[in-house]
């Protein structure tokens, strides 16, 4: 089994990295800060952050047949705890709006800083995707 890129068009070009790696049916989701299409952090704070970065790991996971419902691992790093948990309602809100009930196994971790120093989270992850779903990349 060889290991496949998986690089939404909709998500920014990667440069030296891959949105997402796709091993057999397990897919490792690279980690996603909140960028948008013109490669800016999105403005507005921590629940704004979360809701366009977890869009952007969904975004990879739906390009090869996953469903939120098929992350197994998240995994949250964040430069301000405090400020994530005054916050944890209304991204939990963001959480069951984009993904529902189901949540895997999950850590946050304090971090000093991330790639863009505007950046308050980035979120990667790991899904294994069923073969009747699962949508194989070109490559």
């Amino acid at each position: 089994m060889t290991p496949v890129a998986v690089n939404p068009n909709s998500l920014p070009k990667p440069s030296g990295y891959s949105h997402g790696t796709l091993a057999g049916n397990i897919l490792h989701l690279g980690g996603q800060t909140a960028l948008d299409a013109e490669m800016k952090i999105v403005p507005g704070g921590i629940v704004e952050q979360f809701r366009q970065a977890f869009s952007n790991v969904l975004t990879t996971l739906r390009e090869v047949g996953g469903r939120p419902e098929d992350l197994v691992s998240v995994t949250l790093y964040l430069t301000d705890i405090p400020d994530y948990q005054a916050h944890g309602k209304e991204i939990g809100r963001v959480w069951r709006e984009l993904a529902g009930p189901v949540y895997p196994a999950m850590a946050g971790i304090g971090c000093t800083a991330l790639w863009q120093p505007e950046a308050l989270i980035e979120i990667l992850g790991v899904a294994v995707i069923p073969d009747d779903r699962l949508v194989r990349p070109a490559g």
